[in-house]
């Protein structure tokens, strides 16, 4: 399968559980959105090729009570920086 294909399939698959997803949180049944909301995120990380490496200092630098700055040796890729 080309993976221009692969991505546009990839693509509507994601718009497809994001409208899922809406769904659910509209009818109060918090508990599956938040499920759906891990395989949406785990389906863009893929798209951007993103790591599980990069994805958890995104969430150390959320969470840090230090400014935000990116360590020295960890560059995050331009869509992961946190812009002010």
């Amino acid at each position: 399968m080309p993976v221009a294909n692969t991505e546009e399939r990839l693509l509507a698959l994601l718009a497809t559980l994001e409208e899922c997803q809406a769904i659910l949180a509209d009818r109060a049944n918090t508990e599956t959105a938040r499920l759906l909301s891990l395989a949406i995120l785990e389906l863009r990380m893929e798209l951007h090729k993103v790591t599980d490496s990069e994805l958890k200092a995104l969430c150390d630098m959320i969470v840090s009570d230090e400014p935000l700055q990116e360590p020295a040796g960890r560059q995050l890729p331009p869509y992961l920086r946190l812009i002010k």
